[in-house]
């Protein structure tokens, strides 16, 4: 019988992370992607708020992006808005 292991997900995330997201400004999150430039996929975006030290919600919202190429900034608005 094979051994069950604990399911962990990146896209689950604790209470306060997701009230954290819940929180999250439109403003501050394209501040977390300044100089970022485009076209860019989602995993460019990632590596551009990391480099810009963005909070943990930014990276969570970013994790749940579609997987496309984003042509710019207003791209990333209109996906920043579908998760909200």
């Amino acid at each position: 019988m094979p051994e069950e292991r604990p399911s962990v997900r990146g896209g689950q995330a604790s209470a306060a992370q997701a009230e954290s997201v819940e929180k999250l400004s439109a403003s501050a999150f394209q501040k977390s992607l300044h100089g970022m430039d485009y076209p860019a996929g989602k995993q460019d975006l990632i590596s551009q708020a990391r480099k810009n030290n963005a909070p943990a919600a930014v990276i969570q919202v970013l994790e749940m992006f579609e997987d496309k190429t984003f042509h710019s900034a207003a791209d990333v608005s209109q996906e920043f808005g579908r998760i909200k």
